[in-house]
């Protein structure tokens, strides 16, 4: 992402403020520049001592202490933000900003910056949900300032409804999504499959093969933060589903052909990255199968080839799939990208141990439909989910 990014967290006045601290730890290992900025009633939740020495940089509370530098501070934070997140916001930071009410350094510094601000609410249930204050946050939205939803729950207070602060892990990605350099697919409707598909053989067996879903995971994050409304729809994984993508789990071949026919047309780019089964049991035993002789033989059967279907169906849609070969790696995907009527492929060799299925790193031939080929070096595989959008979204390329 280049230069570091420098993050400013506003800390008002509420039980959640603490958690802030997490935040600010989690941004700094991130390489993240943060300042801090608390309100008079957060300072009685936390010591702004905590929040110094994890942000290494000084905490301004008030408007008329001694500034540490010779500028005016809330202007000069007001400037250096790249961002600005109130974490916890409460109610009344939100309705002092919505009627543009500046009577605190924090307050003051939201109205005077031009970088984007995001507020993450926590508050007691019937605050967060009062009309008021619900009038406020739409009217906040509408001025383009934006919001991370609070969890529901077990509240300070003892009850239990929507108030809880955000998971700071939610708070964090979307800071990084925000701070991201790249926002080519703001707007655009992005389909990723990943991860393998399997196959029952009986009601505790099945076959299936050694996709993890990182690189599918990987270009469903990429898109993210690229702007686009995401759909990840996975195979059975160890991967975390990535934090602001519409979320699917399946199982099988016909599963997750069912999913993806449901919301195809409607896509703009589509990336077929699940390692998708080509054979099926042929007859699905209801019945555990009993151990009786040294041999058992398994009738396999073809299964339905889901992105030669979406080829064939293809209208304005960006169809991109992917070859994991072992030999003639380029020829082969190239006459898969012909038979299927691709956009693009991105081929791979799979005999390589450090590369491929489970690994973190990958090195790809990315092979236009006008046959040119833009060979990639070892990156990660979020390199290689950049590199394809780049490819993508780059036409002389």
């Amino acid at each position: 992402m280049g230069e570091q990014k420098t993050v400013v967290i506003g800390v008002t006045g509420g039980i959640a403020a603490y958690k802030a601290l997490d935040l600010v730890s989690k941004l700094k290992k991130s390489n993240f520049n943060v300042h801090v900025i608390m309100t008079k009633s957060a300072a009685e939740f936390v010591n702004p001592l905590s929040f110094q020495s994890l942000s290494q940089n000084f905490v301004i509370k008030d408007m008329f202490e001694d500034p540490k530098t010779w500028d005016i501070e809330h202007i000069s934070l007001a400037k250096k933000a790249d961002v600005m997140i109130i974490c916890p916001a409460t109610v009344n930071i939100i309705g002092k900003v919505a009627n543009g009410i500046a009577d605190d350094m924090l307050s003051t510094t939201i109205m005077a910056t031009k970088a984007p601000v995001i507020f993450a609410p926590a508050a007691n249930s019937n605050m967060y949900l009062n009309a008021i204050v619900q009038d406020n946050i739409n009217k906040l939205k509408g001025f383009g300032y934006k919001f991370i939803e609070p969890d529901s729950g077990r509240l300070a207070c003892g009850d239990e409804g929507k108030g809880k602060l955000a998971n700071i892990d939610v708070i964090l990605e979307n800071i990084k999504t925000t701070l991201y350099d790249l926002k080519d697919l703001k707007g655009k409707k992005v389909l990723v499959t990943a991860g393998p598909t399997i196959s029952f053989i009986d009601p505790v067996r099945f076959i299936t093969n050694k996709s993890s879903g990182k690189m599918g995971y990987a270009i469903a994050e990429e898109a993210r933060d690229r702007g686009a409304h995401v759909t990840l729809i996975s195979g059975p994984s160890n991967e975390v589903p990535p934090i602001g993508v519409d979320f699917l789990e399946i199982q099988t071949n016909s599963e997750m052909r069912d999913e993806v026919l449901k919301i195809y047309d409607s896509m703009d780019v589509v990336v077929k990255a699940a390692a998708v089964a080509d054979y099926k049991i042929a007859e699905y035993s209801e019945e555990k199968i009993k151990k009786q002789n040294d041999e058992l033989s398994i009738k396999l059967i073809k299964d339905v080839d889901i992105l030669q279907e979406l080829g064939k169906n293809k209208k304005t849609q960006i169809l991109i799939g992917f070859a994991a070969e072992s030999e003639n790696l380029i020829n082969n995907a190239k006459a898969k990208m012909e038979k299927k009527n691709l956009d693009y492929i991105v081929a791979n060799n799979i005999k390589s141990s450090e590369i491929g299925f489970n690994s973190m790193e990958n090195v790809v031939t990315i092979i236009k439909a006008n046959g040119k080929e833009i060979s990639l070096e070892k990156m990660t595989k979020r390199l290689v989910a950049r590199e394809l959008f780049n490819i993508v979204n780059d036409k002389k390329r």
